[in-house]
């Protein structure tokens, strides 16, 4: 029997997303993704779950990025064309930014790439104090998606922003919480009891207040979003990142695990 990638669970209002793919560092396969936008989708409609915490089980990952290689295992209909139509990261991506009610990605292990960015969507990071995260997009060669970089200018502001992609570093847990990558800082052992116990409490507070306030809260960052000529040129300078030897070179580099020699074409 093929293993279920994604498990969810709800009590007390308290809805639960777990990434359950151990074996490839939780990294998310489109699947995944559709399984969360169903999953928040359907969440949304019954209107019963009053916060969201995602997780990444009991492992040493979070999430460590996107698996573009991941082939669906479990796909019903509905799920297969989605995939065929949709871009699953961008589904999964906007029912988590614009999901009614608060969201809390519960750091247990190392965060990197998309999973960094999905945390970055979440209204609440807390995390254990052994993790660490980062964005390599520099270090590969790869022109990050403009929608991603506001995404984290809203969560951590610009300065942070600018030095987490600029030195595409590994950040220590300490780091990570300087920086206003995550909130709140617990030892390992605690974090499901630290996060449920405020998870609960967002839940027991009134339903109307909840959403109403995550609903403005979401209009102000919209001040934030690019007009449509600098989105057009933006997705230009992605689409030359893409077709660049240095993306090629980067991508050579993290399979041979040798720094790469970048040339600036």
């Amino acid at each position: 029997m093929a293993q279920d990638v994604l498990l969810e669970s709800v009590e007390d209002h308290v809805g639960t997303i777990t990434f359950n793919r151990p074996e490839k560092g939780n990294s998310l396969s489109p699947e995944m993704l559709i399984r969360m936008y169903q999953t928040l989708t359907r969440w949304e409609q019954e209107d019963t779950v009053r916060c969201v915490v995602l997780s990444g089980g009991q492992g040493k990952a979070f999430c460590a990025g996107f698996d573009i290689g991941a082939i669906p295992t479990k796909v019903d209909s509905q799920m297969e064309e989605l995939i065929k139509t949709h871009n699953p990261l961008e589904l999964a991506f906007k029912s988590l930014k614009n999901f009614p009610y608060p969201t809390i990605a519960s750091w247990n292990g190392y965060c990197f790439g998309a999973g960094l960015n999905l945390s970055m969507v979440c209204d609440i990071r807390i995390a254990a104090d052994t993790i660490k995260v980062g964005m390599p997009p520099a270090r590969l060669g790869l022109v990050y998606h403009p929608e991603g970089l506001v995404e984290f200018v809203q969560a951590i502001g610009m300065a942070a922003t600018r030095e987490l992609f600029f030195t595409a570093r590994t950040y220590l847990a300490q780091q990570a919480k300087e920086m206003g990558l995550v909130s709140h800082l617990v030892p390992k052992d605690e974090l499901s009891g630290f996060t449920y116990e405020m998870a609960r409490e967002i839940a027991s507070n009134a339903p109307i207040a909840l959403k109403s306030t995550k609903t403005i809260l979401n209009m102000l960052e919209k001040n934030m979003a690019l007009s449509a000529d600098d989105k057009a040129q933006a997705q230009m300078l992605q689409a030359l990142g893409f077709v660049s030897e240095d993306l090629k070179e980067g991508q050579l580099a993290f399979m041979e695990k040798r720094k790469p020699v970048f040339k600036g074409r």
